[in-house]
């Protein structure tokens, strides 16, 4: 391998993938298009099927439907061994009477490959992760972020067409999180292998992938950006998973122009607010308003006013939660200074991070 890869990674392509557990649905109709060279997070909370959805990439598990498609190559019903798809466990699944070199040619030893091929190929790949010269390290001498690297020079030392990490930084303590996560980025880009993330969290997606596919109880929700999950979701759930952002039941009393016009329920009198929207909408809804898109005012019976009842220091901001007349809360991202527990304030809509949609799906956000 010489620290680069022999052939270009391939295009990876998901149709309609499904997967039941008795009558359970695991991954329902899944379909997605994974370009080349593209590193992939599957989020999603316990039980949203991401997990099913790697072990059905690597062969684990046997779709009751669909297509895996490798370079337009259906996969789906082919061996773990086939189909040549490198996984890093969560658990790492290193083996403690081994040495470095050992558990990274394990796999080779077992396809067979002659021994002085094989020892190459073992030093390449702990080159790739930065552990040259580790081959006979014991892996218990080794930290938790050196395991994780061997982990992956064992994945990689095969040459696999694709690359799938299963939760791979969670045995990691904080500290060490965010350095391997950058680490793990660039080791990643440089060699230029289709990967697919399974991970629950979201700064762990959001920092290491190109793109992120939501599921929920084994569907898609979305899939996108970092910045398009964040900036524009397409469900409520979506808006309600990624990042922060707080409900509140609103009635549309106009839509014109691609702008909403909203009644909020106020001290005395409804508040109105003009929320950009392309879909025309009617009755009640449910707005979903990020901690960013309120400025906190002096308090006003024309305005959506309310108490300030917990107050999180960040530093040169403070997240602020306001407990509406209406008994629902929301939260505010202000200067740390901005207001203190107890006080009345007032809200106003400041800009993006306003998002609209039908009365629908509320609870499964």
């Amino acid at each position: 391998m010489s620290g680069e890869r022999a052939a270009p990674t391939p295009h990876l392509r998901i149709e309609g993938l499904s997967k039941h557990f008795g009558a359970v649905p695991a991954v329902d109709n899944l379909s997605l298009d994974i370009p080349r060279g593209d590193l992939l997070a599957l989020l999603g909370p316990s039980g949203s099927g991401k997990t099913t959805t790697l072990r059905l990439l690597a062969g684990f598990e046997t779709p009751d439907s669909g297509r895996i498609l490798v370079d337009g190559e259906d996969v789906a019903r082919l061996s773990p061994a086939v189909r040549r798809f490198g996984m890093v466990f969560q658990h790492y699944a290193l083996f403690p009477h081994l040495d470095v070199g050992e558990n990274v040619g394990f796999g080779l030893e077992s396809q067979g490959v002659p021994a002085v091929e094989r020892t190459g190929r073992v030093a390449d790949a702990l080159a790739m992760v930065e552990l040259a010269g580790l081959e006979r390290r014991p892996v218990a001498a080794l930290s938790g972020g050196q395991q994780q690297r061997v982990a992956l020079a064992r994945a990689l030392a095969p040459a696999p067409r694709i690359l799938l990490l299963d939760e791979p930084l969670s045995n990691l303590d904080p500290s060490l999180r965010e350095r391997t996560r950058r680490e793990l980025r660039a080791l990643i880009e440089r060699i230029g292998i289709t990967t697919i993330l399974v991970t629950h969290e979201q700064e762990e997606a959001f920092d290491l992938a190109e793109h992120v596919a939501l599921l929920q109880r084994g569907r898609l929700e979305q899939v996108g950006t970092p910045e398009v999950l964040y900036g524009s979701p397409r469900t409520p759930f979506v808006a309600g998973f990624i990042g922060r952002a707080s409900p509140l039941a609103v009635r549309v009393v106009a839509h014109d122009a691609r702008v909403a016009r909203v009644a909020l329920p106020a001290d005395g009198a409804e508040v109105q607010w003009e929320i950009p929207h392309p879909e025309p909408l009617q009755g009640a809804c449910i707005l979903y308003v990020r901690p960013e898109a309120l400025e906190l005012v002096a308090p006003d019976p024309a305005r959506l006013s309310g108490e300030v009842i917990l107050r999180r220091f960040l530093g040169a901001t403070a997240l602020y939660t306001i407990r509406l007349a209406s008994g629902e809360s929301v939260e505010v991202l202000a200067d740390a200074d901005a207001a203190q527990v107890g006080e009345q304030v007032g809200l106003l809509p400041t800009g993006p991070g306003l998002h609209l949609f039908g009365d629908v799906g509320r609870s499964e956000a």
